[in-house]
This record gives C-alpha cells, structure tokens and sequence, in this order.
C-alpha cells in the first residue's frame, strides 16, 4: 500500500501502577524493537536500562539509548517541548512511548496529545498494564484504577504466571468487565509482541532489515532465557518462554486482512466502525470510498476509541482498492470479515438512474468529520471514555 504523504509519529501513553509491570514492557520493546527507532518520556531516567552509560536522571535531559532510540527525562509541563524535539526529522524515530508514572494522570496525558497542535504527532493510544498477582490489593489501594483500567485502550493483564488457571480467567472476565469494548491481553514480564503496539520499521538500521518481526528477532540473545526467580519489582525484567502462560507473543492476539476491490459504502462503513465488536484495538489500511470521493484514497488509524481519515490523492497506475488491518484479541476474524463485505458499495444497475450527487456528498459527511483540518489544533478534545475524534463536525 502506497503510505500517506504527511508522515506522523504514533505516541503510546504507557500506564499501570508501581509494581505493574509496565517498565519491564517498556524496556522489552527497546530490546525487541526489531529497527523501529523509540522515542521514551519518562519523568526518571532510572526507570530505563541504559547499557554503559551514565545518566544524572534529572528532569529536561536527553540521552541516547543507542541504536536510533532516545530517551528524555521531563515533567508534564515540558511534555510538549520535549514532543517537539523528538518528533524533529533529525531525531527519525518511528514511534514515541511515554511512561506515565510521576508526569500526570493518564487521562490527563492523553487530553494534552489529543490538544496537542504538533502536526508530527498522531495518538497511538493508552495502554494500561495491570499486575494479576496483586489485582485485587492493588485496587483497595488505588481505587481509581477501575477509573484508569475504563479509559484505556488496550489493557495488559500482566504476570499471569502467579496465578493458577481459574483465578487467571476470573481475573480477565473482572478486568473485561472493567475495560468495555477495550482488547485485554494476558502477559508474563511484561512480554508483549511489539506488532501489537505500532509497526516495524520498513528501512534498513545498523546494517539489519528491519522488516515484519520474526519471533526469533522478539526472543534473541539474552531473552531467550526466563528469568526465574523474579521479584515483584518493576526493574525484573524477564523475556524467556518458561513458565505458566509463556508461548509466541503472537499468539496473545489476532490480525485479520481485508482487502477488496469494490469500493465501500461510507455510511455503511461508518456503522461497521461504530459497531465494531469488543477487544478490537487497532485498524490501519486505506478505504476506496468510489463516488464519495474519486479523487482519493482515505488513510485509516483508528486505536481504540480514537479515530482518523487522511485523504491521499491515488496514483495514476495505482489499482483502487481497500485494503485493512485490524489487530485485537478474542475477535472473530470471519465476523469482521463478513462485516466489512457487507459495507461494499452496490452498483447502479447498468442503464438505471445515476446517484443523486448531493446524496453522495451527505453519505461522506460521517468520514469527513474524521478528517483533520488545521483549526481542529484549537478545539477541546473530547473526554476520555467517548469517541476521540480527530476532527470537529461537518
């Protein structure tokens, strides 16, 4: 597929309570990032391995991690500065992760990126790391964690080898309970395929292929061992496959193609999207709309409740098709297969009446409210828990 023009940045709000796991995650992308250069906001240098260097940790820092990836120590209010810096074409990075801890809350952060009038940067979701062993302690402690586990848009049940198979279902059906239509997945330290999060670099880096990622590539060299014996905190930091609920990272959810080469009816493409099923966590491709818009293709990212059209011009030689994929766990890939089928366009009857043109033009209203425009940077984004749209009303 042809890549938009306008090439914006994914940022990954990483959330979860101390002792959830969530700087494990963290620092297993870095070391399983198959090419794709990471841009990282932390508000303490000390949450991340950085090999045979020496960091101060203090706040407004930048360092590099080496490998094409960087690092930046700050604090909510500088977030957007030090977002300017990362997202600069000299940086080239492919994705920036912030670990919230000690910045703000996470709703809060994703309020402030989805305000933010950076054009480099695109929402890449809020993702919530939950440590099973500790579930239920961790909520009387911090009630608002039902408030954080609702608003996320992927949910990381995380350490589930500390708990036995019975206890580990209850859990998960709690935290769906909790979560809505958000995908949960169950991980052992923090071991998620980085695939599920944002895409692998397609260009070359440090003299490597950094192409579809290889569960060879997520588990070499140190992290083919587990890391028995680990401890509750956050720094432990075992990859291997040994224990209860080890296995392929790629086996903890589902991509499902679409492709078709009859274009989409927009109306009924927009109510597939509404109504698309629970644990769906990310769609990407491009939409051929036909007469709604002849002239364009239509760029999708949607994650989680957020959602964005980007209208490209097609190609002179380029074949008009739609073509998607939708990441999630516990989906039913013929579902949404059978789903999107339906929302193919009918053809006019040959000799029959064309279209009434206005009608075609009220049918794209629903898309175009998708679509950013420059002035949308001045508008309030909407509450966390609604729809983030990425554009204000027709």
């Amino acid at each position: 597929m042809t890549p938009p023009r306008t090439q914006q940045i994914p940022v990954v709000v990483l959330a979860g309570f101390l002792g959830s796991g969530k700087t494990t995650l963290l620092n297993h992308l870095l070391r399983n990032r198959a090419g794709t250069r990471i841009g990282v906001v932390v508000n303490d240098f000390g949450a991340i391995e950085i090999d045979a260097m020496t960091v101060s940790g203090q706040v407004g820092s930048t360092v590099s991690l080496g490998n094409g990836c960087l690092c930046c120590a700050v604090d909510a209010s500088e977030l957007d500065t030090f977002l300017e810096t990362l997202t600069r074409p000299s940086a080239r990075l492919d994705v920036i992760v912030i670990e919230a801890s000690g910045l703000a809350e996470p709703q809060e952060l994703v309020r402030m990126l989805l305000a933010s009038d950076n054009p480099h940067i695109l929402y890449g979701g809020l993702v919530e790391v939950v440590d099973a062993a500790e579930f239920e302690a961790t909520r009387q402690r911090h009630p608002e964690l039902d408030r954080h586990i609702a608003v996320a848009d992927l949910v990381v049940l995380n350490k589930t080898d500390r708990v036995g198979e019975e206890e580990r279902e209850r859990l998960r059906a709690t935290v769906a309970e909790l979560s809505g239509p958000a995908a949960v997945i169950s991980a052992v330290h923090g071991r998620i395929d980085p695939e599920l999060l944002f895409d692998p670099a397609l260009r070359p880096d440090d003299g490597e292929m950094a192409g579809q990622l290889s569960f060879e590539d997520l588990l070499r060299g140190d992290d083919h061992k587990a890391h028995e014996g680990c401890d509750d905190h956050e720094g432990c930091d075992g990859h291997g496959h040994g224990g209860r609920g080890g296995g392929h990272l790629h086996a903890a959810y589902e991509s499902v193609e679409f492709t078709s080469d009859v274009p989409l009816d927009p109306r009924r493409f927009m109510a597939f999207l509404d109504s698309r099923p629970e644990g769906l966590y990310r769609i990407k491709g491009f939409v051929d709309f036909g007469a709604g818009d002849r002239d364009n293709a239509y760029a999708l990212h949607a994650v989680g409740r957020f959602l964005r059209f980007v209208p490209r011009p097609w190609a002179r030689s380029e074949r008009r098709l739609t073509q998607l994929v939708m990441i999630g766990a516990g989906t039913d890939a013929e579902a949404l297969r059978r789903g999107l089928t339906a929302c193919r366009a009918e053809e006019p009857a040959p000799g029959g009446p064309a279209e009434d043109p206005a009608v075609i033009e009220r049918a794209m209203w629903g898309v175009l409210r998708y679509v950013p425009r420059n002035e949308d940077a001045d508008e309030a984004p909407e509450v966390p828990g609604e729809r983030r749209e990425a554009a204000a009303e027709v």
